[in-house]
């Protein structure tokens, strides 16, 4: 995380970095820059990798699925369009600030798939496979509709939303960083409670009931608590893509599923990707920060056809 603070438009020593967080105190304009604006965007790569790691891990677990990731059950596409609704059509769902709207429709249309995913997964005889299905189903359909507006849209408008579906930590505020921290702490604290559930969700389905453990319930609570975590995360960055899949898939090689191990390990291994995919991002060209979703996209890539790959090779 120092070293993400250091590293930026201009540079700052790294020694001067660690001055500043203990002191409070830099020469000339470096502590403003270091609190009010690093600070911040480098704990917001952490929450979010954090968030985007415990939501694949879970995903992963119910579904019994390793490419399975929140972006499968459409809550980034439906991010997406929000934002697109926000930034096309100057929507204002909440009637909030005009700088806080699209970031609104964005969690707006997140949880809106959620809704429809848990009360979908609420039906009888509804199994994982069918749960994946309907997500893909919701992922096309928002994909879609945001491209209709994208058609519509002036060229201004359209760069912004282009910008936006890249993910992007620039924007990043304090009052941002601690809504994401606070979701992440209660939702981090709930799923560790429930740690033997889910490793028993790794067994069959008639194996984990023949042990106690409510299949459907946890399936759907899982579903719900996971899409809040990536909602909240990308109505503030944009899309992230791939996180989700690379954390769970490194932390699984090395300490196995064990909730107890794994939900944490993926966490740390979401934060540590983030951050490095962010360190990338501003070091590839200099005197640019790239699109931090762009870098996870060609970090991740090479990790999905490893597991697609590896998966065939076990059948």
């Amino acid at each position: 995380m120092i070293l993400n603070i250091s590293i930026g438009s201009s540079s700052i020593a790294i020694g001067e970095v660690l001055q500043v967080l203990l002191t409070g105190k830099g020469n000339g304009h470096n502590p403003m820059i270091i609190m009010d604006i690093r600070l911040p965007m480098a704990l917001m790569a952490v929450v979010v990798g954090a968030s985007l790691g415990i939501g694949g891990c879970e995903i992963q677990t119910i579904l019994r699925n390793p490419i399975a990731s929140p972006y499968t059950l459409g809550i980034s596409a439906a991010a997406s369009f929000g934002a697109a609704m926000g930034l096309i059509l100057n929507t204002n769902l909440f009637n909030v600030s005009d700088t806080l709207a699209v970031t609104a429709n964005a969690f707006a249309f997140s949880l809106l798939v959620a809704a429809a995913i848990y009360i979908f997964s609420r039906q009888r005889q509804i199994g994982k496979t069918a749960i994946v299905l309907f997500g893909v189903a919701l992922n096309f359909l928002f994909n879609s509709l945001t491209m209709i507006l994208q058609y519509i849209a002036d060229e201004d408008k359209l760069q912004s939303l282009i910008f936006w579906n890249f993910g992007s930590l620039l924007k990043t505020t304090w009052s941002k960083f601690f809504i994401v921290f606070a979701v992440l702490l209660i939702c981090f604290a709930i799923l560790l409670k429930n740690a033997w559930k889910l490793t028993a969700m790794t067994l069959d389905d008639t194996k984990a009931r023949s042990i106690g453990v409510d299949t459907a319930k946890v399936r759907r609570i899982i579903i719900f608590i996971t899409s809040l975590l990536s909602a909240v995360a990308v109505c503030f960055v944009g899309t992230i893509g791939f996180i989700g899949l690379i954390a769970p898939h490194i932390a699984r090689q090395l300490v196995g599923e064990d909730q107890r191990f794994f939900m944490p390990l993926s966490a740390l291994m979401g934060a540590f990707v983030m951050s490095l995919a962010f360190v990338i991002s501003k070091v590839i060209i200099r005197g640019v920060i790239l699109p931090i979703g762009l870098v996870t996209s060609v970090i991740g890539i090479p990790f999905f056809i490893i597991i697609i790959f590896s998966k065939m090779r076990s059948m």
